[in-house]
């Protein structure tokens, strides 16, 4: 399986747009995993390299602590981790009246609208209701190489993500509003080594039965997100690879990364890439390989 998904990647590379790849396959289950990176083409680890989840942070922040605490999410809030509740997908916000612009938006049951407002919503309840920041309540099964942008080590190395202001954006997080915010936030944010991020899944199966609890969810009725986590709407043109089992579930980051988990089998794989370094809208190639690595894995 390595060898087929090391040749996948070698073989795929030079229609990519990005320079650093991170790659996991893992068992939460056996609490197992095998890793393996390539920077400029070329397989090898580099050590306290930090690569920017970007939309991953949503279940690894809302979806983590909803599986820890479902109690904290009456229906409104459920509304808004499962981005059925109404809000705009998105919106500049300033760095003084971000709070006051979400707080304008009222919530109200609607279809499925994948929204960073939302979870930014969800943010501001959350921290009023219970006096504890996001960060506190969320942070409980964190690796200490998982963290949030603001608090990367000094020794991080990070892959350039694109540019702000023509400035290239290494070290820093790839989301303007996350940016401008400077608040740890539940949309985007956290930044980690491709093992950090293995090894904080890992944890968080042992603390809260991540597996056990996602199943009994996606045995019932649901829409596409379930507490936080996105799942597979479509097996044939899934990103998380055709096969995938009918009770997969994970996330997507803008920045190029993906993680995906099978509730049954615990099986599961993480790719971490910079794909947003030259620019954000060209995402065909980085798609097809999303694809082809998940169909070898699943088979």
């Amino acid at each position: 399986m390595r060898d087929e998904l090391k040749k996948t990647i070698q073989l795929l590379w030079p229609y990519q747009d990005f320079d650093h790849l991170g790659m996991a396959i893992f068992s939460l289950k056996e609490q197992s995993f095998d890793l393996c990176e390539f920077h400029q083409g070329e397989e090898k680890s580099i050590p306290h390299f930090y690569f920017d989840l970007a939309s991953i942070t949503k279940p690894l922040t809302m979806g983590a602590l909803a599986v820890k605490n479902p109690r904290l999410f009456t229906e409104d809030k459920r509304l808004l981790l499962e981005h059925r509740a109404g809000l705009p997908a998105w919106a500049i916000l300033g760095k003084k009246g971000w709070r006051d612009t979400l707080e304008h938006f009222e919530i109200n049951q609607s279809q499925v609208l994948y929204s960073d407002l939302s979870m930014l919503r969800l943010m501001l309840i959350l921290e009023r209701e219970t006096g504890k920041s996001l960060q506190e309540l969320s942070s409980f099964y964190f690796d200490k190489e998982m963290c949030f942008w603001k608090e990367l080590p000094e020794n991080a190395l990070c892959p350039d993500t694109g540019f702000r202001n023509k400035k290239v954006i290494n070290g820093v997080v790839n989301d303007d509003n996350c940016f401008k915010i400077n608040h740890f936030c539940p949309h985007a944010g956290l930044f980690a080594t491709l093992g950090g991020v293995t090894q904080s899944l890992l944890n968080l199966e042992r603390e809260v039965e991540l597996l056990k609890f996602m199943s009994g969810e996606l045995d019932k009725s649901h829409d596409r997100f379930v507490w936080g986590w996105d799942t597979v709407s479509n097996p044939q043109e899934t990103l998380a690879g055709r096969g995938a089992p009918v009770k997969t579930f994970g996330h997507l980051g803008f920045t190029g990364t993906s993680v995906w988990i099978d509730a049954d089998s615990g099986r599961g794989w993480i790719l971490l890439t910079n794909a947003t370094k030259k620019y954000w809208y060209h995402r065909k190639s980085l798609n097809q390989l999303r694809r082809d690595l998940g169909t070898l894995i699943w088979s």
